[in-house]
């Protein structure tokens, strides 16, 4: 099979012929047709998270069909349409795994990080965490859901009931978590990097009722923010645009430092709080939302073998919603 591996960090993704995997117990091996490309793909090959399972393939927004199942697997059946995302197995016994937060076990392994992920033309994944797609979606619409969806969903219950809702850096998940706020009656109001005029008029396209630059303050106090953009810079600027009792919501895994800031930001019960993974509850609700939402999914298309690129334009922010790589079954 083709596959796009990191062999180290830092270095170029390099395009290889490699066996095709066999899936061990509980596993099902998928024939990937499609694969969303994340701002975490970019922080895993940049070396921003450590300790990789190198050498290791990349992507994490998996939308494949089951080929076959390993011993003891029986969920899906060959042909079956499934996703795979970030959260690829858990332990089930710690204290985090019991109690329904499973996105915090300390066992925790990821695709494309810990697990082989899906920058190939096969991936073997743990048949327990794998979804059924909504119909409604084709194989690269639904890809984005996989992360930028599911990650945007939980950030979204994060922020409570907020009447007015600030998105930062308006990339996949956010132009995602606009629509599905809207749906949900939220206001939205979308900053993008200064100066960004088409990135605006895109938020404002798929629901924002605002849209500016991220140094700007909002026409109203914000009930809650959610930052997407993994700029440090940005919570002192959210928190000071919320109101008191309102809440700043980081969803990313990786963010630049957090300049000091006074406390009077902080001060009136406001709340910084982080996002953390995923559970499969968050993925099952999400995608029965997304069965019932007609979600606008804005998608530039990449070969398998144009990974690099489709890195280098998540990077860039040239992309009005999600890069996804396109990658047909077979060989």
């Amino acid at each position: 099979m083709r596959a796009i591996v990191l062999e180290r960090p830092g270095r170029p993704l390099q395009s290889k012929e490699l066996p095709e995997p066999a899936p061990s117990e509980g596993q099902v091996l998928l024939g990937v047709s499609a694969c969303a490309v994340c701002r975490t793909d970019l922080h895993v090959v940049d070396g921003d998270l450590p300790d990789p399972a190198i050498p290791l393939i990349p992507g994490h927004e998996i939308v494949g069909r089951v080929l076959a199942s390993g011993p003891g697997a029986g969920r899906w059946k060959q042909g079956d349409r499934v996703g795979v995302g970030w959260l690829g197995w858990t332990c089930g016994a710690c204290e985090h795994c019991r109690n329904g937060r499973e996105n915090l076990c300390d066992r925790a392994r990821f695709t494309g990080y810990q697990l082989p992920g899906g920058f190939a033309q096969r991936v073997v994944a743990d048949e327990r965490f794998c979804f059924r797609i909504p119909e409604r979606y084709a194989d690269l619409e639904a890809a984005p859901l996989l992360c930028a969806g599911l990650i945007g969903y939980r950030a979204l219950r994060m922020a409570g009931d907020a009447a007015r809702l600030g998105l930062y850096g308006f990339g996949a998940a956010a132009h995602i978590v606009a629509q599905v706020a809207s749906h949900q009656g939220h206001r939205v109001f979308a900053f993008t990097r200064p100066g960004d005029r088409d990135k605006q008029e895109f938020a404002r396209s798929l629901g924002a009722q605002w849209a500016g630059d991220s140094d700007e303050m909002p026409p109203e106090p914000l009930d809650a923010a959610v930052l997407f953009a993994p700029e440090g810079s940005l919570v002192p600027l959210a928190l000071r645009a919320v109101r008191r009792g309102g809440s700043v919501v980081c969803a990313g895994i990786h963010m630049s430092d957090v300049p000091s800031f006074p406390y009077e930001l902080l001060w009136g019960e406001r709340v910084l709080r982080s996002v953390a993974n995923l559970t499969r509850r968050d993925g099952e609700t999400f995608l029965d939302l997304a069965s019932k939402i007609p979600l606008r999914m804005g998608v530039t298309a990449f070969p398998l073998a144009s990974a690099g690129q489709a890195l280098e334009a998540v990077r860039s922010g040239a992309i009005q919603g999600a890069a996804v790589l396109s990658i047909a079954e077979g060989r």
